[in-house]
Order: structure tokens, then C-alpha cells, then sequence
């Protein structure tokens, strides 16, 4: 994507200038408007490092220090650039049809001295490693990623080491908080912020966790998650009683059950049998239609009352939606869309959660989103905002070249 910068440099500098400026009327001081752009055009621009020295030395020789003064050490708060982001945003791909997918993104470090760095799992090796953990939120709509949110997330050890929070300027209001609560208040930030979109998704690392997904439910937002496959859930027709047992009191304790048992996902979608799952396509991929195989049925989520027994009874009524690739693996998703939902909505949207991959990934490559070697809070948090605003031009000339086309 932005390795075609150089072909027109002339024009997209000129589409760039123009599309920057509501950004640039956000910074306070006259510095920053000046620095602002050349970090930006460092990012955009070819060359394999995306670093401040060899940025600088591509975009404005001899001023390393200013740019990096900009990036590492200036003190502006990103709200409201990102509050502009978000516009821009919602204009490129918002609607009714637009995902808002959450999901995290590492950024693997030697060193154990840059800010929240710690050895936890790292998706893009695939296992634990040495590395920074950044929530994530993209707003996609027909293929079209745009990534709205990065927020790094603070180890607990970080968050009770004074030491470390102060060599790495940590603010002090920031204090430890799970990756589900960073991202559900990362969620009402961009439905306040009156961004459009029609759902909600995420993977399982987020959508094992009730609290997650009744937090989306009290915002009044559809949802799609993943799962594990240890998940529990009730059947439809489960209810609750209400049972009378003795106490040493001599009066009646009365207490709550269940009227049935709550089970995994995978035993409920077994029991139904090897022929309850049939094929449906969601999009066309390079070669030919991709497809899988699925089913979904109407249950129970295990996150209601208390009742005896078991730690929750049955919750909201939700749609388990079960998943087999052709490799045969088998993945496991709860929506709560309504009843009347068709199969090939559901799997639409589930299936649609790849692009915010797709857009870590590019902003990895190309504009150097893990390049960044200061250690502190704010330096990394004016880097992941400067990357994300540059992905979103690059999106925007994607747009007018793709309608300039049609």
C-alpha cells in the first residue's frame, strides 16, 4: 500500500497536504504543526526503517532531534486527534454496514526497559515472547480497514512498579485494567464520538469474558465474538426455581436452581449430530469463493444468577454459531443478533473480523508501527496515533483511486 508512494510523489503530497490540516489544527503549539507533517511523510514514504533517525535523515537532515523531541518528549494530548481521526474514520467507512472489530496487537522488543514491555503471548509468533500489547480497535466496511484505537496495555507488575511507571512517564490516572476494560471503554470513546457501524467483533481472548460481552449488550450494540470450545451454555427451555431446603433457624432457606445443566458449546453442537453443519461462502478470496462450514442454534449464556450449584445460571438468549474449516479445525462464536437473523448474516460478520489483521499487519511493514525505540508512554502513544493517521490517508487515496476507477 504505501510502498506506491513514489510513483506520484507530487500528487499524493498534495492530496496529503490538504487532507492533514484538520489534524494539524488540533496541535497547540507552532512546533508541533511544522514537525507534525514531516513525521508523518517519514511514515508514508518509502524506506525500510521506520524509526526517528533514519526518517530524519530521509526527510529532514540534520534535525533528528527536533523530530524526535516532537514524537518522544512534546507534550500533546492525542484526544483530540483522535477525536478527528474518528471523523475521518466514519466518513471513509462507516455505516450500518461497517464493523467495529477489537483485538490486540503485539509489538516484540529486546529490551525490558520500554514502557508495559513483559513476556506474554505474542499472536503475530504465536506464542509468548518479549513484547508490548497494544488494544486495538478498527473500523472496517467492505474490506476496508481503518484503525481508530491503540492503547497499550499495562502489565500489572508496570502498573505497581512506581520506579518504572516514573522512568517511563506513565500519567498517574493510568492504573492496571484487564484488555476487556480497556476495550469496552475504547468502544463507548467511538460510539460517543457518533461513529456508525452495525456490530461489534472480536476474538475469543475477548469474547470468553461475560463482562465483555454484557458490557457491549448494556451499550445496546450488536456483537459476534469468539469463543472456546469450554465455554458453557444453557439450553433455551432452561429456567430457574426457586427450592426450599432446612435450616438451623427452624425456617425455610429458600435458594435458586436451574432446571437443567449448563454444557460446553462443543458437546452442545456434537449432540446434534454429524450432518448439522452445511457450507456457506462469505467472500470472494483470490482464487475462488471462500467457504466453510456452519451452524448456529439458539441457547442460554452461562453468566445469569447465582444459583446452586453452578457459579451462574442461564443469562440472555444468544446464537452459539459453530464453525469447521476445511483443515478441520473448529471454532466456536456467540452473537447476540435477534432470533430471525439468516445463517449467512451471522457468518458475514464473524468472517469479517480478518481486516483488522490485515491492517496491523500493513502498519507493521509499511509504516512502521513496531519501528518505534523510545520507552515512553506518551512517545509510543504519539507513535501509534501518527501511524494510525497515516494508514487512514493511504485509505482515503485507496477510496478515490478505487471510485477514479469505476
Amino acid at each position: 500500500m504505501g510502498g506506491a508512494m513514489h510513483e506520484n510523489d507530487a500528487q499524493w503530497e498534495q492530496e496529503f497536504d490538504q487532507w492533514v490540516q484538520p489534524f494539524l489544527a488540533e496541535f497547540g503549539h507552532k512546533g508541533q504543526r511544522r514537525w507534525a507533517p514531516v513525521y508523518l511523510r517519514g511514515l508514508i514514504a518509502p524506506g525500510e526503517r521506520k524509526s526517528v533517525e533514519p526518517m530524519a535523515r530521509r526527510q529532514c537532515p540534520g534535525d533528528k532531534e527536533q523530530l524526535h523531541h516532537f514524537v518522544a518528549t512534546s507534550k500533546w494530548d492525542t484526544c483530540t486527534h483522535e477525536r478527528v481521526l474518528l471523523e475521518k474514520a466514519d466518513a471513509l467507512v462507516g455505516g450500518h454496514g461497517a464493523h467495529l472489530i477489537v483485538d490486540d496487537t503485539a509489538l516484540v522488543k529486546k529490551g525490558e526497559h520500554s514502557v508495559g514491555v513483559a513476556h506474554q503471548y505474542c499472536g503475530q509468533l504465536g506464542k509468548g515472547a518479549n513484547c508490548q500489547a497494544l488494544v486495538s480497535l478498527t473500523l472496517a466496511r467492505d474490506e476496508m480497514p481503518v484503525p481508530v484505537a491503540l492503547r497499550l496495555y499495562l502489565p500489572k507488575p508496570w502498573a505497581q512498579d512506581q520506579a518504572r511507571r516514573r522512568k517511563c512517564r506513565v500519567p498517574e490516572d493510568i492504573v492496571f485494567r484487564p484488555k476487556w476494560k480497556i476495550a469496552l471503554d475504547e468502544v463507548a470513546r467511538v460510539v460517543e464520538a457518533g461513529v456508525t457501524f452495525g456490530d461489534v467483533l472480536a476474538d475469543a481472548g475477548y469474547g470468553v469474558c461475560a463482562d465483555f460481552r454484557n458490557g457491549l449488550t448494556d451499550q445496546g450494540l450488536r456483537w459476534v465474538v469468539g469463543i472456546s470450545c469450554e465455554t458453557h451454555v444453557f439450553a433455551m427451555s432452561t429456567r430457574l426455581r426457586t427450592v426450599e431446603s432446612p435450616s438451623t433457624t427452624g425456617r425455610p432457606r429458600t435458594t435458586r436452581e436451574a432446571t437443567a445443566k449448563p454444557r460446553r458449546a462443543s458437546d452442545v453442537i456434537a449432540s446434534l449430530g454429524p450432518h448439522a453443519l452445511w457450507t456457506v461462502a462469505w467472500r470472494r478470496g483470490t482464487k475462488a469463493m471462500l467457504s466453510a462450514e456452519f451452524c448456529a442454534l439458539r441457547v442460554r449464556t452461562a453468566d445469569g444468577e447465582r444459583v446452586v450449584g453452578h457459579r451462574h445460571g442461564p443469562g440472555d438468549e444468544v446464537w452459539l454459531i459453530c464453525e469447521r474449516r476445511s483443515g478441520g479445525e473448529t471454532k466456536y462464536h456467540l452473537s447476540n443478533y435477534p432470533a430471525d437473523a439468516p445463517l449467512e448474516t451471522l457468518v458475514a460478520s464473524l468472517k469479517a473480523r480478518w481486516s483488522c489483521e490485515q491492517a496491523h499487519q500493513q502498519m507493521k511493514e509499511e509504516l512502521g508501527l513496531d519501528h518505534f525505540e523510545g520507552r515512553s508512554w506518551t512517545g509510543l502513544h504519539h507513535h501509534a496515533l501518527l501511524t494510525m493517521i497515516a494508514f487512514a490517508f493511504l485509505q482515503h487515496l485507496r477510496k478515490t483511486e478505487n471510485k477514479a476507477a469505476a
